[in-house]
């Protein structure tokens, strides 16, 4: 079977909006999405046909691992518990329920098993699902988006672990049958057992998440999370404790010129307030704070950094530019570099003033020294010393432990014990972009050939010459009668727009029926990722054996 042009949905675009990311353009530029409202995408023929190519290999992948399909409510009910936030959509329905739309179905999975997982002998169990999520955040470019997600119920740990590991080959073959390479990093997920997740990160310079990572032992975290070693003491001895007046210097700028000492000897003081109260906050004046690790570290993810200069001055004493540990009535969390700081400059918690020469834990209390900094390039690696490198790139899956809300088993021994669960995600439009993304050059798309939404577009040149489309059915024939996905442009275009067009929209070949080959008896070929062309005896055989041949090549 093949597809003729003329009768098929597929508007390309010269331009797209300045607004969307460069691969987003593409996908609009190519026919593969169109922007609904802001936030809301729909996938035109061609990018179904790509998804659809994607969601077969998950499929597959899924079957392999031995997991059951399943169908869930894109609703679920708005309690709590029930994976819903509240940046999340609630609708109400006539009788009063509240229901809410969220970024998983994992509380509808655990649902629909909950009434018949009484035993071991259930156990363990692994459920796939194809649906929709939706997800209000920042960066996010879609609010509601393809997913497909498996969901895993255990007896023990051991149970959980395995297929942890297998979920993720599982997933490495997926985007190796898509053409990408990624990297798995720690990042952050409330939804989690322990506050993080596991997620699959394809790296790419336009990439929207930031990731450190370390190329000596592999350690790689989101950029928030990121374990950072020590920097090291900066130079200098132990001083006494003294006040100096600092006239208007509020910044650490300001200090270095104005007493001569380096970013690192100085001390930024923080106030934040959350459920327990105020807490000062230090980090080196060379650093930043990363408040994720803060509130993580704390356990606390109500609190906020104090802005307001009224607040400040009612808790400090001091206006912003001279809050200081010394002194302090509220409790103090430190970063670990600051601990090494032999001399330190810190506020006075005096307007004008700070003091010289202090010392942690000699001249103010530090209720613990923790890793609260943001990391940069270069930096440590926590874990082995080695600089850490930050690299952007697109999650495209993430693996969590999750709590199974309550769901309980009875082990060999009659003892009831808690179910375990697993949560595996995959987002399939972020896949798509990541390919989009990697396999891309000036003309267009490149597509790898698994998930090409068109293996082969046969160019007409003259659609108006019965030859011409004769040749042309017949080459298609025979090729989608091979497997192959065939798009065969009939259309009453100029032969330079059909050669954009097949380039922008990226099929892995194109063959070209006019009338200079055909008077040779050949057809042009032409191989879209290196633009190595070919000619073949215009005869069905002769052409298929010719383009499985260039699909067949190594790419490189």
């Amino acid at each position: 079977m093949f597809v003729r042009w003329s009768r098929y949905f597929l508007p390309t675009r010269k331009d797209a909006p300045a607004e969307a990311s460069p691969r987003l353009r593409l996908m609009l530029r190519a026919g593969l999405i169109r922007r609904l409202e802001p936030g809301l995408y729909g996938f035109l023929p061609l990018g179904c046909r790509a998804l659809e190519k994607i969601e077969r290999i998950v499929r597959e992948e899924m079957t392999e691992l031995g997991a059951l399909e399943i169908r869930l409510p894109r609703l679920r009910p708005a309690a709590r518990g029930n994976g819903l936030a509240s940046k999340d959509l609630h609708l109400t329905d006539g009788k009063g329920r509240r229901f809410g739309l969220g970024s998983s179905h994992a509380s509808a999975a655990i649902s629909l098993i909950g009434g018949d997982v009484n035993s071991w002998r259930d156990l363990p169990l692994l459920f796939c699902c194809e649906g929709s999520g939706y997800r209000d955040t920042v960066g996010s470019w879609a609010l509601e988006f393809p997913l497909y997600e498996a969901f895993g119920f255990f007896a023990d740990q051991g149970s959980r672990e395995e297929t942890h590991r297998y979920m993720l080959r599982a997933y490495s073959r997926v985007l190796a049958r898509c053409g990408l390479g990624f990297r798995t990093a720690e990042v952050p997920n409330e939804a989690s057992e322990d506050g993080s997740s596991l997620a699959v990160v394809v790296f790419e310079e336009k990439g929207d998440e930031e990731i450190a990572w370390c190329t000596s032992c592999g350690y790689a975290a989101s950029r928030c999370l990121a374990d950072v070693g020590s920097p090291g003491p900066p130079p200098g001895t132990e001083k006494a404790l003294e006040l100096v007046e600092t006239p208007g210097v509020r910044t650490v700028e300001g200090l270095v010129e104005f007493l001569g000492v380096s970013p690192a000897q100085v001390v930024k003081t923080f106030l934040y307030v959350g459920k327990r109260g105020t807490v000062g906050v230090l980090v080196r004046g060379d650093h930043e704070l990363e408040e994720e690790k803060l509130r993580r570290a704390l356990g606390d993810r109500s609190l906020r950094r104090v802005d307001d200069p009224d607040e400040a001055q009612a808790i400090a004493g001091a206006p912003f530019g001279f809050l200081g540990p010394v002194g302090l009535s509220v409790p103090i969390w430190a970063d670990k570099a600051v601990r090494d700081i032999p001399a330190a400059v810190v506020g006075g918690n005096r307007e004008g003033y700070h003091y010289v020469g202090a010392k942690a834990g000699r001249d103010f209390r530090v209720e613990g020294f923790l890793d609260l900094r943001r990391v940069r390039e270069g930096d440590p690696c926590g874990r082995c010393g080695a600089p850490l490198r930050i690299r952007k790139g697109i999650r495209v899956a993430e693996l969590l432990r999750i709590g199974a809300a309550g769901l309980t088993f009875s082990d060999r021994d009659g003892r009831v014990k808690p179910v375990l669960a697993g949560q595996y995600s995959l987002e399939l439009h972020r896949l798509l972009e990541a390919v989009v993304e990697k396999h891309h050059d000036d003309f267009g798309i490149v597509w790898p050939v698994e998930i090409a939404p068109f293996h082969v577009v046969i160019a007409v040149l003259r659609p108006d010459v019965p030859e011409q489309i004769r040749v042309a059915e017949r080459m298609a024939s025979a090729l989608g009668a091979s497997g192959l996905d065939v798009l065969l442009d009939d259309r009453d275009r100029s032969p330079g727009e059909k050669f954009h067009d097949a380039k922008l929209i990226g099929a892995p070949v194109m063959l070209v029926v006019g009338h200079r080959a055909l008077k040779r008896g050949e057809i042009e070929a032409e191989r879209r990722w290196d633009g190595a062309r070919a000619s073949f005896p215009a005869e069905p055989t002769e052409v298929l054996h010719g383009v499985w041949g260039l699909l067949r090549a190594e790419r490189g």
